[in-house]
């Protein structure tokens, strides 16, 4: 989904929109503020003042160019009009994810540890087996993820692997790619444009509704989301046995694969 952007050539501060101009812009379009001469240097200012006053849009201030994008992101209406088919998407997700990382560790002989996954898989991080295809996907190990895209339809999911065997966290950017590469979810019911902030809406309004709730992780102090109506899974904070390391020498970031 692509917006169409309006460009505003701004000298002046007379020339910068008014909040109740940019309020009713629509959501397909993309605000674009050139600022020219002197007046250039004045942006972060006003970005700042904009972003205080338009909580519902996503204004960002460029660090080199000299302009400010705003966008309107989708609104809480928008969502709550749309909740049982997040609430959908959010299952559907949970159950592609489990599926294919089971199809992936009996493919690659793994034995996926019930309490913490990231372990199971670390071992192939840097090797030829990080990256590789399973059946019609081509999958990449990478982080706390292993991410899985289809080869001809484009879908694309990112299996989490710090939930034990909860493999339905929602990831704002993760969750709102997968839903627009679905090829069965097309057209949308609602247009999602910006990946993170308007995936950052969508989770933060399920919560309030109680669709999705949060979950605790493997990692302490991490935490996650997931549909509310599903199986639940018991997740426990991981703690290395002190006796397999050596103290000195031991990183959490090198054994979990992220140094």
């Amino acid at each position: 989904m692509e917006r169409k952007t309006q460009i505003k050539i701004i000298e002046a501060i007379e020339q910068v929109p008014s909040v109740k101009t940019i309020l009713e812009t629509a959501r397909e379009t993309k605000l674009k503020l050139c600022f020219e001469g002197d007046f250039q240097q004045q942006r972060e200012r006003i970005g700042l003042e904009l972003k205080n006053e338009l909580p519902g849009f996503q204004v960002s201030v460029h660090t080199i160019q000299p302009e400010i994008n705003i966008c309107k992101l989708i609104s809480n209406a928008e969502i709550e009009a749309n909740e049982l088919f997040f609430e959908q998407c959010a299952k559907d997700y949970r159950a592609l994810a489990e599926r294919l990382i089971l199809m992936l560790s009996t493919k690659l002989g793994i034995k996926i540890n019930n309490s913490f996954p990231l372990i199971s898989f670390n071992e192939l991080k840097n090797s030829k087996k990080q990256i590789g295809k399973l059946a019609a996907w081509r999958y990449n190990l990478h982080g706390y993820h292993c991410g899985f895209e289809h080869s001809s339809t484009g879908q694309l999911i990112e299996v989490p692997l710090v939930f034990g065997l909860e493999f339905g966290d929602l990831d704002p950017y993760f969750f709102t790619r997968y839903i627009k590469s679905t090829p069965q979810y097309q057209p949308l019911p609602v247009c999602i444009y910006e990946d993170y902030a308007d995936g950052v809406r969508i989770i933060e309004t399920m919560l309030s509704l109680g669709k999705y709730e949060r979950i605790t992780s493997n990692i302490n102090n991490h935490f996650g989301v997931a549909v509310t109506d599903r199986e639940k899974i018991a997740i426990h904070i991981y703690e290395p046995d002190p006796d397999d390391f050596t103290p000195s020498r031991f990183s959490i970031r090198r054994f979990l694969g992220l140094k």
